[in-house]
């Protein structure tokens, strides 16, 4: 189905903020651009980033998260036959992110941006736990357990805990696997 002008447009003006708060923040540093500085810069009023992004400046660089949780319940549902839900997980988070070794240029300055910077850390945070349920949903279904199962409610979390736990470490994707390795194994007790 074909988009409609005015839906074209919206995206387009999204996209202009968002390439212009990508441009200044790597110019000047987060803290040092305005929302003023970023409407100007996409050449549109104030009130008109702020009805494309109402969450503010930290909003401006990221979607809306759904995607992300889409694509993660996807993968524990496409699984192979045979293939943990906790593996699939660590390979589809191991494409992405801070986690990824081969993105594009662009993508890497916008990864180190979102790194570097706590409040955009923060607010990725933010959009990868607001997934925390429905990811419980995928990972009930597929294992034959409740929702509402308090382990199951809480490996959702802590998988997407994983991106800001893991993602400023020296070698993030180490990290991310060593986390994964305690979730499989479980935490080991002492003698």
């Amino acid at each position: 189905m074909a988009t409609g002008r005015r839906e074209r447009k919206k995206a387009q003006t999204r996209q202009a903020l968002s390439d212009a708060a990508l441009r200044l923040f790597g110019e000047r540093g987060y803290d040092s651009v305005t929302v003023a500085q970023i409407a100007e810069e996409a050449d549109v009023s104030i009130a008109t980033l702020f009805a494309h992004v109402p969450d503010g400046k930290e909003a401006l660089i990221f979607d809306d998260g759904a995607e992300r949780h889409v694509w993660l319940a996807a993968a524990v549902r496409e699984r192979p036959s045979g293939q943990s839900v906790l593996e699939a997980l660590r390979r589809c988070l191991a494409g992405s992110g801070p986690f990824a070794g081969d993105l594009p240029p662009g993508q890497r300055r916008k990864r180190d941006l979102i790194v570097s910077t706590p409040a955009l850390r923060e607010y990725s945070r933010k959009l990868w736990i607001a997934g925390a349920a429905a990811l419980a949903e995928t990972i009930a279904a597929e294992s034959g357990r409740d929702p509402s199962d308090m382990t199951v409610r809480a490996l959702a979390r802590y998988v997407l805990e994983i991106p800001e736990l893991a993602g400023a470490e020296p070698d993030p994707l180490a990290a991310m696997n060593a986390v994964f390795d305690l979730l499989e194994s479980g935490w080991p007790t002492t003698t």
